[in-house]
């Protein structure tokens, strides 16, 4: 590979692409799924028309037309998960469109044929999927047409309901729609699905339980992958006691639901497709890591430091922190982190425990103490009524906050 398309030499990427979890080796699809591909330009003159309409820089035309050769030649599963892990993954949706379905191995003659109506909104789910699709305005383009809009969403429902029917042992979890959207987006509706349904039986599955057991222990890397890079960032963050809310969102929605620009998105799915399904918790360490002097120069205060973290800035570098999440990968692997992550695991139930038993009284010491020095500092010239009213309702807008930190309503106060 050029030194313009990757970060990473050919034997460190393949240390990294999409492992079982259980064997630790790549995992390769066989070529007899492969289905015919899309026929490339006929000629170099119609070639350089079309990178000259996608805007394609001399580095990532010659990268499509490698893609494209790769793609005609029969697929290489490893070598197209390097072409998605490389800088600018994969270029272009006109180029996701064929790759991601390789990656996985979904056969486009035998995907699942769509259950009845009724058999989709019988579910136990679908009354929820509704709402949270229907809450899903901002994940659409700006300026898409309204009917345009309410058609997508309604295909939007069916592609979730169609996993969910066929895998009765999956669990909606809030968060799983904004991920089906993404892949709506690019796709269409039978390839949406049965790209989801492949992920739902791999990389996301630890979501898909009828409880948060699995999703809150794979957040329990985060912190052992932090201190191994930065120890002193690690201890302040564990003396605020910041906790891992703040990233719960990135993990379950693969930053779908955090992240604003469609091609940031997409880029990171093409990264998170060819790797190991715990290379987003990578990535989020790589974020913090990214903002370590930000974060060290906030006051050491769990709200604070979470505040700061639960939103991620739209101008991140984000080829220079997916580089930096695979680099924590080789550095770092699950395998070595994993009893730590359970120590913390078991650490965590316990703070648990006893943040049920005096949580309401922490947390009004805590609302008391800061809203006590943020009235004095803002406020000097009010009454002692207008002061003790003001600390009454900002302590009541703290604890609804805390159980409330993102736009979905099932937070629970032991996550933190």
């Amino acid at each position: 590979m050029s030194g313009e398309e990757s970060d990473f030499n050919q034997s460190d990427q393949n240390d990294w692409l999409e492992i079982d979890p259980q064997t630790e080796i790549i995992s390769v699809i066989s070529p007899d799924i492969v289905e015919p591909d899309v026929i490339p330009p006929k000629t170099e003159k119609d070639d350089k028309n079309k990178n000259k309409n996608l805007n394609l820089s001399p580095g990532s035309a010659a990268k499509r037309k490698k893609i494209l050769r790769a793609l005609k030649d029969g697929v290489d599963v490893s070598e197209l998960q390097s072409f998605a892990i490389n800088r600018g993954g994969l270029l272009t949706n006109e180029l996701r469109k064929q790759v991601w379905p390789k990656q996985l191995g979904v056969k486009l003659s035998e995907i699942t044929p769509k259950p009845d109506e009724d058999m989709l909104h019988g579910h136990r789910d679908y009354d929820q999927v509704v709402m949270d699709v229907n809450r899903s305005l901002k994940r659409f383009p700006p300026g898409m047409d309204d009917d345009e809009r309410f058609a997508l969403q309604d295909i939007l429902v069916d592609v979730i309901m169609r996993v969910l029917v066929n895998n009765s042992e999956l669990h909606y979890y809030q968060g799983f729609h904004d991920i089906c959207v993404t892949f709506l987006l690019v796709v269409d509706e039978d390839v949406a699905f049965a790209i989801v349904e492949k992920l739902s039986q791999k990389h996301l599955r630890d979501f898909m339980d009828a409880d948060m057991d699995r999703t809150k222990h794979m957040l329990n890397y985060l912190y052992p992958i932090i201190d191994k890079a930065s120890p002193q960032l690690c201890e302040y963050m564990e003396r605020a006691e910041t906790g891992t809310i703040f990233c719960l969102s990135w993990l379950i929605t693969w930053y779908g639901h955090v992240l604003n620009d469609i091609k940031h998105i997409v880029r990171l799915y093409d990264f998170f497709i060819a790797c190991h399904q715990l290379m987003p918790i990578y990535l989020a360490a790589a974020i913090v890591l990214y903002r370590q002097d930000e974060i060290l120069e906030t006051e050491c205060e769990m709200c604070f430091i979470h505040s700061l973290l639960s939103r991620i800035p739209d101008n991140l570098p984000f080829e220079q922190l997916i580089s930096k999440a695979g680099d924590l990968y080789l550095q770092f692997p699950p395998e070595d982190l994993a009893s730590e992550a359970e120590f913390r695991s078991q650490e965590n139930d316990n703070r648990a425990k006893r943040q049920r038993a005096n949580g309401v009284a922490k947390l009004h010491q805590w609302s008391w103490r800061n809203n006590i020095r943020w009235v004095s500092t803002h406020m000097p010239n009010y009454g002692r009524r207008h002061y003790l009213l003001t600390t009454a309702v900002a302590a009541v807008v703290t604890a609804a906050l805390c159980y409330s930190t993102t736009d979905w309503g099932w937070i629970e106060w032991n996550w933190f």
